[in-house]
Parts: structure tokens; C-alpha cells; sequence
């Protein structure tokens, strides 16, 4: 039986020729910022990866199809629909057969981009263990994607709202690679620093490309987490947002906000609570990754 799987004729030309093409997600679309700042972003990521060299293929869940790269008018329609699915492992084909819209957490994403055959996906920040996990034990399903799915994901390390320390020990615990790219401390998402020691250091795109290659080679399921921090003039020192996140998430629990909720939850207010700042920030580590993933894609094209 035949995928439900539609390529943009963009990607499509592009894995045709075996040129470097970058997965990008879609809840930074539809949970991330309003119409039209969202679309005018995720367009400028596209651009960001065209112009480092690689096709970009934004992936989101319509009309009971997989898509690999959006078309202008479905990025439009993507942007202004209300009530989209977020969708992760779970749902994803429960979205497909009942026809919802659906945008792709880093974990569905990694599960669409493994199949259309597409080894290198740009996103901000994964998902990782919330504090209080030991009592809650709410984890994401990011974590046991990277350990399943053979993806290189470039991201600005986990979110700084998590619990850092215990988001290392799950992914330690399940194999997966933790890169830190060009430095040896783990970023912290709009920190350059998360105060913890990165579990690996490389410094360039070929590094990277030749880990995910011979990985493949030795037959080791799973991908990497690439930690690629924030460019210098855009963070926020992690001295500064630590007291916002802190307030945040006490009011979080205040109100009793869990589950799926919690993270778009803590992200308002953080944007809230630093003027903009945190949204700012967020756009300029996205772009960041976006370019090193193109570098790495780009690698992965020429040696493999």
C-alpha cells in the first residue's frame, strides 16, 4: 500500500537529483506566533535554507496527506486555520484518516522526514523532560524519537523552560548522540550556555555528516540531537531569562496547565515577560540551525 505522501514539486525535483534538502516543522506555524508574523517566518526559514545551499520541506499534516514541502497557498492556509492538531507519534495517523490538519512536533516530523527519505531536519528547540517529571513523568516523545528514528535534528539545544540535567540523563540512557556544535557547555535555547557540559563536541558540518553516515553503516537505530547555540548577539544570558522562566512555570501550576498545553503555555509568557525579547531570540536561533543544517545536508549529499 502506497504511503500517504505528496512531495512539493520543489523537494521532489530535488531528492530526484540527490541534492541536499532540510526537513523544517510546523508547529512553530500554528502554535508558535499569529498570522501573518508566522507565515512571514517560516518563509524567511525557508529562504534562510535555499540560500545556504539546500531545498527546504516544511511538513505538515492536509486533506489526509503527509506533505513534504508546502506550496505558497498551503503555507497561507496553514498559517490562518484555527484548532490544528499538534500532532506527535501518537495521533499522527489518527490526523491522516480522519482528515484533520495537523502540525508536526519535532517528533512527527523526524517520523515524515525518515520517510520521505530526508536525513536532516532545522527546528528550534526539542522537547525533553518538564520539571517535576519524577512526579508527573511528563517526557516528550522527542526524546524516544531520537533514539528510534534515524534523523540528524539541529536545534538550539532542549527549551530552556525543561529540566536540562534529566533531559541529557533520558537521551544518555537511550543512545542518542548530544553534538554540541563548536563549543563544549549544551545551550540552553535562548542561552548560548545551559551551565552543563555537552556529552560530545564537533566542529563542523563534515563531522556531523560522517557521525550520521557511519552510524547508518554500523546499523545503530536512531538519530542525533545536534546543539547548535544561539548566534551571541541575539541570546538572552541565562541569569536573566532564569527568574521569567521560574515565575512562569510557578504560574503554570497555579492554573493548572498541563500536558500539551504547558509548553505553548510557558512560551507566551516568556514572550510576555521579556518584551518580545524571547520571540526575537526565538527567530534568530531558528534561522542559526537552519543554515547549519543545510551545511550538514549538503555534507550528507556529497559523502554518502
Amino acid at each position: 500500500m502506497s504511503l500517504p505522501l505528496t512531495l512539493a514539486p520543489e523537494v521532489a525535483q530535488a531528492r530526484a537529483e540527490g541534492r541536499a534538502i532540510v526537513a523544517l516543522e510546523s508547529t512553530i506555524i500554528t502554535h508558535g506566533m499569529p498570522f501573518p508574523q508566522n507565515v512571514d517566518t517560516a518563509r524567511a526559514v525557508e529562504d534562510e535554507v535555499r540560500s545556504s545551499g539546500a531545498v527546504p520541506a516544511t511538513i505538515a499534516i492536509m486533506d489526509g496527506q503527509i506533505c513534504i514541502g508546502l506550496t505558497t497557498g498551503q503555507l497561507d492556509r496553514l498559517g490562518q486555520a484555527q484548532d490544528v492538531a499538534k500532532l506527535s507519534r501518537a495521533d499522527l495517523a489518527a490526523c491522516l484518516v480522519t482528515g484533520a490538519m495537523g502540525a508536526t512536533t519535532v517528533a512527527a516530523t523526524m517520523i515524515c522526514a525518515h520517510l520521505a527519505g530526508i536525513k536532516v531536519f532545522a527546528t528550534g528547540g526539542i522537547g525533553g523532560v518538564h520539571r517535576g517529571a519524577e512526579t508527573t513523568f511528563d517526557i516528550s516523545a522527542d526524546l524516544l524519537e531520537l533514539a528510534a528514528t534515524p534523523v540528524t535534528v539541529v536545534a538550539a539545544g532542549a527549551k530552556a523552560i525543561l529540566d536540562l540535567p534529566k533531559t541529557l540523563e533520558v537521551l544518555e540512557t537511550h543512545g542518542v548522540p548530544v553534538i554540541a556544535y563548536g563549543q563544549d557547555d549544551f545551550p540552553a535555547f535562548w542561552s548560548r550556555s545551559a551551565g552543563l557540559a555537552a556529552p560530545l563536541r564537533m566542529d563542523s558540518a563534515a563531522q556531523i555528516a560522517a557521525a550520521h553516515l557511519m552510524r547508518a553503516r554500523l546499523g545503530l537505530p536512531g538519530g542525533q540531537l545536534v546543539a547548535n547555540p544561539i548566534p551571541p548577539e541575539a541570546e538572552i544570558p541565562s541569569d536573566e531569562i532564569t527568574p521569567a522562566i521560574e515565575a512562569a512555570l510557578r504560574e503554570a501550576q497555579a492554573q493548572g496547565i498541563s500536558a500539551k498545553m504547558v509548553t505553548p503555555f510557558l512560551l507566551d509568557r516568556m514572550y510576555e515577560m521579556t518584551a518580545g525579547r524571547s520571540l526575537t531570540a526565538n527567530i534568530a536561533l531558528v534561522l542559526n540551525n537552519a543554515r547549519l543544517a543545510s551545511a550538514i545536508a549538503r555534507e550528507m549529499a556529497a559523502q554518502g
